[in-house]
């Protein structure tokens, strides 16, 4: 089953853009972009996951599976990123135990939303 890795392209952090340099959450989706996905994760950017003040923000999905949101992410938490999108996969709900998630997980979650029944 795909995973689905949301970046939002669109996050400026909360703060103003610096002139000519792209905005926080268009960094984390090429540092993401730039290496192998886990097997099953695919990458896709969205414009706007409305978690501004929390930003750079990514979600994790999958049909019939939690669905979390992490926030205030950097280009150098791309390996723990994939970590995570990779435990995730393995999970068959989406429900990662809480002592296997990357550290960013735990401590950067914004939401968790129950899986849309069909």
């Amino acid at each position: 089953m795909v995973v689905t890795l949301h970046v939002c392209t669109t996050c400026r952090a909360g703060k103003p853009l610096e002139d000519g340099r792209p905005c926080p959450g268009a960094r984390l989706h090429a540092a993401l972009s730039e290496v192998d996905a886990p097997e099953g994760v695919v990458v896709v950017p969205v414009e706007c996951l409305s978690a501004c003040s929390n930003g750079p923000t990514i979600a994790l999905s999958s049909r019939g599976r939690w669905t979390y949101v992490y926030g205030q992410l950097r280009e150098t938490d791309v390996p723990a990123i994939l970590s995570g999108a990779a435990a995730y996969a393995a999970a068959s709900d989406g429900i990662v135990p809480w002592r296997e998630r990357p550290e960013i997980f735990r401590k950067q979650s914004i939401a968790r939303i129950p899986p849309q029944e069909l």
